[in-house]
């Protein structure tokens, strides 16, 4: 039976007959987290390479400026969301839990990211501005940007402070 105080683990009975099947199942987690941390630096060298050549066309081509910075913000804001998941693994990896802050960030950057990068597509030359998805889709992504925001300032307002006490 699991003892009920505050300071006992349930992540990894030790003592218990059934001790190498949890180091086992820990083990697993441990390699299934790294493997993750490993995809997530490919797909950040991949956004970086594509960056890199995308640019190198782009300017070879001398399209809009406009466009270029689109992209490079676009592919950027998606480099920072790769490291920010990269550091969720870490850790997750570290702490044998699950954070919800830095989940809050990148679904927060996310949001930001598509609503500059459809505001940067509305602000084109030739794209013209309609209601239907456009505006329906920026004012759900406002509102999701905001509703994440809240969540990340009462997130540190009632559980930041017991965190920091706890260190």
């Amino acid at each position: 039976m699991a003892r009920k105080d505050a300071g006992y683990a349930l992540k990894s009975p030790r003592g218990r007959p059934h001790d190498v099947v949890a180091r086992a199942f820990d083990f697993i987690e441990d390699a299934i987290h790294v493997l993750v941390a490993g995809l997530l630096v490919v797909a950040g060298i991949f956004v970086v390479w594509s960056v890199v050549t995308r640019m190198g066309d782009e300017l070879h081509k001398a399209t809009s400026p406009q466009e270029v910075v689109t992209f490079v913000l676009d592919k950027g804001l998606v480099l920072f969301i790769i490291a920010e998941l990269l550091h969720t693994v870490r850790v997750t990896i570290q702490e044998r839990k699950l954070v919800v802050e830095p989940f809050l960030i990148v679904g927060l950057i996310a949001g930001v990211r598509r609503l500059l990068v459809i505001t940067a597509q509305v602000a084109e030359p030739n794209g013209n501005f309609k209601w239907n998805p456009q505006g329906i889709e920026i004012s759900i992504l406002l509102a999701l940007v905001l509703g994440m925001t809240l969540s990340l300032v009462l997130w540190h307002r009632f559980y930041g402070s017991r965190a920091a006490a706890a260190e």
